[in-house]
């Protein structure tokens, strides 16, 4: 049983290239795992230029752009094999991609998405920023119950036996305008907002990454 998580940082990468880099870390694990082998852990950050992703569960009607409509706001529209519905992706925004086997930290998945949104929930505490779950749906949310209610951190996984793929998108200096090309996650009735929106300032994109870096390692280390 291996809880060592290995940090890797791909910067900007295009969400094609970061899938098939993500696909070669999965099958890996997968392979490394059904041989009976110590599988390592990998915890990935990396930024993405425009674009709008479609899991296995949703409806390209909550993509509100037409082809040509995409190409004006330099954005590229990508089917994905993640749980959930639309999202968009784009500079400013940390998205993470824990490629971990969920045998070396002894969870299955569901608790393990309630470990990504807690360590999500903390670092964004220590910024004075109050988030919280919403029944039914993943992700970090403020204001819940309220009409104000919105998302800063957006969740999908995919995971097969037992190791995980794709993770969660964090809001920190993102163009929220992108947004309103979309129905976030399929929700009409909610909104989306940044770290950087709800502190009227932009955050350290680094600062962030250290923080979010050590909270997932303690979380899951201590588990």
């Amino acid at each position: 049983m291996n809880r060592l998580i290995e940090y890797i940082d791909w910067k900007l990468m295009d969400y094609n290239q970061a899938l098939a880099e993500q696909e070669l870390l999965f099958k890996d694990t997968i392979e490394q795992k059904l041989k009976g082998n110590i599988t390592q852990n990998y915890l990935v950050f990396c930024e993405h230029p425009h674009v709008f992703t479609l899991g296995k569960s949703g409806e390209q009607q909550n993509l509100l752009l037409n082809y040509i409509q995409l190409q004006a706001h330099n954005a590229t529209f990508v089917y994905t094999n993640r749980g959930g519905d639309i999202t968009y992706h784009g500079p400013g925004q940390i998205v993470g991609y824990p490629i971990f086997d969920l045998a070396n930290f002894e969870m299955g998945l569901k608790q393990y998405i309630h470990t990504l949104e807690l360590a999500i929930i903390n670092v964004l505490a220590t910024y004075n920023i109050i988030t919280t779950r919403l029944d039914g749906a993943t992700g970090v949310w403020l204001d819940v119950g309220l009409p104000t209610c919105r998302k800063i951190c957006a969740i999908g996984v995919r995971s097969s036996h037992f190791v995980t793929m794709h993770g969660f998108a964090l809001n920190v200096n993102t163009d929220l305008s992108y947004f309103g090309y979309i129905n976030p996650c399929g929700f009409v009735d909610k909104g989306v907002t940044s770290m950087e929106k709800e502190l009227g300032k932009k955050v350290d994109m680094n600062e962030i990454k250290t923080l979010l870096r050590t909270e997932i390692e303690k979380l899951f280390y201590l588990n």
